[in-house]
C-alpha cells in the first residue's frame, strides 16, 4: 500500500540496525565484543547515585503530571546556574527549551529554521544529519573531513560551500572520532559565518550554527572544549547549542536535555515539540533540577567516570599501536573525548587462510566480526564512501579485563591473512 513519499524512502539508522545485528549474534551465544552503540552498560557505567536518589524520591512524591512544555522552571533555572559556572555561558528562560534527551531538539531546530531546498552544511563523518536533513526536505552539503585533520573540518572545507546555506551542523567533541576542534580551527570557522551573515540584507534569512556539544565535559589530557559563543560573541544570535546528561552522566536512558539559543528560535522549536510531545518526564526534570546545582557530587562522579573512560580508550588505542608497530594494517587516532575511539581497519586485498580475497570493506567488517569477535561501526554508517576503512570503536559497555583478550583475537584474526 502507498504511503508517504517519506516514510517511502525513510533509510533506517545503519548504527541502531547493525546494534541489533550484534544483539542477535550474542543471543546466540557467540563471543562478541561489542564496541557498536554509544550507549553504556549501567552495570558498568551507572548513573550517579544522587541523580538515582533524586529521581526516585520525585516519583515518591507523585511527579507524574505534565511538565510545562519549554522544561519546568525549576529545572531551567538549574541550567543557567550550571551553564554559567561550568562553562560561563549566559543564558536566560527564554532562552532555554528542555526535552527528552538531545535528539527532539535536533529535529526541532531543522523544522524551525530550514525549509526545503534549503542548503544544509554538514560534515562527515558525523551522526544523524543526513536522516534530519533528509526529514526536511533540505539540500543536502556534504563536506567531507579529512584524516589529517581527526576528521574535524575547517573553515577551507567549509567556504566554497557557505553562501546561500541556512544551517551548518557541527558537533564537538565529534560523534563519531572521538576528536574535538582546535581553538584556532573553531575560532575560523566563526569568524567565517559572522562574515556571510553581516554580507546578508535584513530580508535575507541568515546563516544558523547547531552546534552539538553532548560530549563537552568528557575531554581528556590537556585537551580542551572550546564554544562558538565564547570565542566569537557575535555568535550568540547564530548559535544554537545541543546538551544533555546523556553521556556526560552516562543517563542516556534517562532523557533530559535541553537547548540554549536565540529565545525568537527557541520559541519556534518549543511550538514544534509542543504538538510532538517530547518533553522530559517529570520526575526526571525535578531531579536533574537539583541535581545540576549540586556540583560537589558532580565533581566527584566525573573524576571516577572520566579515569576510567579515558583508561578503556587509552588502552585500546595502545593495542593498536603496537599491532601497528608488528606490521599490521591497522591504525588509530589518539582518544581525545567522548567515548568513541577511531580506529583503521585496511585489509582489502588480503587474502583469507581459505584463499578467499577481502574485496570490499564490508567484507573486511564481517571479516573482523566473524573471526575476532570485534563489533566496531564502520565510518559510512556516519555518510563516508563505503570503500573508507576507518571505523567507530565505542566504550560505554567495555569490561577492562576483555581488552587484551580483544587484541590477542585481532592479532590472530589479521595473522591468518597473506
Amino acid at each position: 500500500m502507498k504511503l508517504s513519499h517519506l516514510s517511502e524512502n525513510l533509510v533506517v539508522s545503519e548504527i541502531v540496525k547493525l546494534g541489533g545485528e550484534i544483539k542477535e549474534l550474542i543471543r546466540q551465544g557467540e563471543t562478541i565484543y561489542n564496541f557498536t552503540v554509544g550507549d553504556f552498560d549501567p552495570n558498568i557505567f551507572p548513573i550517579p547515585k544522587q541523580l538515582e536518589n533524586l529521581i526516585i524520591e520525585a516519583y515518591r512524591e507523585h511527579y507524574t503530571n505534565y511538565p510545562l512544555a519549554q522544561g519546568n522552571i525549576d529545572l531551567r533555572e538549574a541550567i543557567i546556574q550550571y551553564t554559567k559556572q561550568v562553562q560561563n555561558l549566559d543564558y536566560h528562560l527564554d532562552e532555554i527549551l528542555v526535552s527528552a534527551g538531545g535528539r527532539p531538539l535536533i529535529y526541532a531546530l531543522y523544522r524551525a529554521v530550514c525549509d526545503k531546498g534549503d542548503k544544509i552544511i554538514y560534515p562527515v563523518p558525523s551522526w544523524n544529519n543526513n536522516h534530519y536533513t533528509r526529514f526536511v526536505q533540505g539540500e543536502h552539503i556534504v563536506v567531507e573531513a579529512k584524516a589529517e585533520n581527526n576528521f574535524m573540518v575547517t573553515a577551507n572545507d567549509l567556504r566554497p560551500h557557505i553562501k546561500g546555506a541556512t544551517l551548518i551542523s557541527l558537533c564537538s567533541p565529534q560523534n563519531p572520532t572521538g576528536t574535538t576542534f582546535k581553538k584556532h580551527v573553531l575560532k575560523e570557522i566563526c569568524d567565517l559565518i559572522v562574515e556571510e551573515n553581516n554580507s546578508r540584507s535584513e530580508d535575507d534569512k541568515k546563516l544558523y550554527l547547531l552546534f552539538d556539544q553532548m560530549y563537552w565535559r568528557l575531554t581528556y589530557g590537556d585537551i580542551e572544549h572550546y564554544d562558538p559563543v565564547s570565542l566569537h560573541p557575535e555568535m550568540r544570535e547564530y548559535t544554537i547549542f545541543i546538551d544533555a546528561i546523556s553521556k556526560v552522566f552516562a543517563a542516556t536512558g534517562v532523557r533530559v536535555g535541553w537547548s540554549m539559543g536565540p529565545a525568537f528560535i527557541i520559541a519556534k522549536m518549543r511550538a514544534i515539540l509542543s504538538h510532538v510531545g517530547a518533553w522530559a518526564p517529570m520526575a526526571e526534570q525535578k531531579a536533574v533540577a537539583k541535581f545540576l546545582l549540586d556540583h560537589e557530587s558532580i565533581k566527584k562522579f566525573l573524576e571516577n567516570y572520566k579515569a576510567e573512560l579515558e583508561e578503556r580508550l587509552t588502552k585500546i588505542f595502545e593495542g593498536f599501536m603496537q599491532l601497528k608497530e608488528e606490521g599490521y594494517q591497522v591504525d588509530a587516532v589518539a582518544p581525545e573525548a567522548a567515548i568513541y575511539l577511531t580506529i583503521k581497519i585496511n585489509l582489502v586485498g588480503k587474502k583469507t587462510a581459505t584463499g578467499e580475497e577481502l574485496q570490499t570493506q564490508e567484507e573486511v567488517t564481517s571479516y573482523i566480526l566473524k573471526e575476532a569477535g570485534l563489533a566496531v561501526v564502520p565510518f559510512n554508517a556516519f555518510g563516508v564512501s563505503k570503500s573508507e576503512p576507518w571505523y567507530r570503536l565505542s566504550v560505554g559497555t567495555c569490561k577492562k579485563e576483555e581488552i587484551d583478550e580483544m587484541i590477542s583475537k585481532l592479532r590472530e584474526a589479521l595473522s591468518k591473512l597473506s
